[in-house]
């Protein structure tokens, strides 16, 4: 068995080193370029060495794969925890939560638009395989939402897949806008743009 050292066992350590790889990925991807930035300049960043890098990724591509997934993952999850606690089946409501919880999620930081919609387009087979799987997760939810809201009543009874996947690309548009816009464009700008394109794109008759 591994030894701790200063109270730190060498699995923490390992997850230390990655989750400061992983900050180093963001930073330079987002500033550099992925392209631009090499493995070395990776390890600096984080404070680890070649060595390590390859202990936890087998490329920066790998890397940048992960990120790109967590980035997905963790608003894709704060997305499901804010609506699963909503009881009313308000499109408006449902809706207006859903937009307000992604967009917080992926603009508090303003390096992931950059790294989700930018860097991390048309890298490898890989990596676009990935965004394909999460465009359809997020048209997936947004379908299930407009479908709550055509049993209420309150959207016609239709197909909504095409209308989420032109939604989660409009979506994907606007991010990427507000990522390259000098000066800063409003988030709740950004917000409301979505939200309004939404409910009127589920409601329409």
């Amino acid at each position: 068995m591994a030894r701790a050292y200063g109270g730190i066992s060498p699995e923490q350590r390992r997850a230390e080193r990655r989750a400061r790889l992983l900050q180093a990925g963001l930073a330079l991807f987002t500033s550099t370029g992925f392209a631009g930035t090499k493995i070395s300049e990776l390890c600096t960043e984080a404070g680890v060495s070649t060595r390590n890098f390859y202990e936890e990724f087998a490329s920066k591509e790998d890397l940048l794969r992960e990120l790109h997934d967590l980035i997905n993952a963790t608003a894709f999850n704060e997305v499901r925890t804010a609506l699963a606690q909503l009881e009313t089946s308000d499109v408006a409501t449902r809706i207006t939560t859903l937009l307000d919880v992604f967009v917080r999620s992926v603009t508090a930081d303003p390096r992931v638009p950059r790294l989700n919609y930018v860097e991390a387009v048309g890298v490898n087979a890989e990596i676009e395989q990935q965004h394909v799987r999460w465009v359809n997760t997020w048209a997936e939810f947004i379908e299930s939402e407009a479908l709550r809201a055509a049993a209420a009543g309150v959207a016609p009874q239709r197909s909504y897949r095409l209308t989420a996947i032109a939604l989660v690309g409009a979506t994907t548009g606007v991010l990427r806008e507000w990522q390259a816009h000098e000066p800063p464009l409003a988030v709740d700008e950004i917000a409301a743009e979505i939200r309004e394109l939404m409910l009127a794109a589920i409601t329409r008759p």
